[in-house]
């Protein structure tokens, strides 16, 4: 099959699968783990009393649902790293995304 040749432009490319493989084993754990670590948060401040809780469940109200939107992101780029045209960029962007996502997270809940 010469390189040019509309069979070899249609055949996929050997080994394209393993971008999204080495994505997939990283971002999944690593999605588990910060759930994780933001469900666990509010334990943060069990000790806490009036006005300090208070802010504390102010920011939580925003924090957990815009780390839940931020995983989704990252869980979507994991599912399109899958797709043929992109694999490799995509596949690159889904740990950093978690990543991210977490210290927004706690960047939030620090911030109140």
């Amino acid at each position: 099959m010469l390189p040019n040749t509309p069979d070899a432009l249609d055949a996929p490319a050997t080994g394209s699968w393993i971008a999204p493989l080495f994505s997939t084993l990283l971002t999944l754990p690593l999605g588990f783990f910060a759930l994780a670590f933001a469900m666990l948060s509010p334990m943060a401040c069990d000790s806490c009393d009036g006005a300090e809780a208070d802010r504390f469940d102010a920011a939580f109200k925003v924090a957990f649902p815009t780390f839940a939107v931020g995983l989704l992101v990252s869980l979507a780029l994991l599912i399109a790293a899958w797709i043929p045209p992109r694999r490799a960029g995509l596949a690159v962007a889904a740990p950093p995304a978690v990543v991210v996502t977490l210290l927004v997270f706690m960047g939030l809940l620090g911030a109140r």
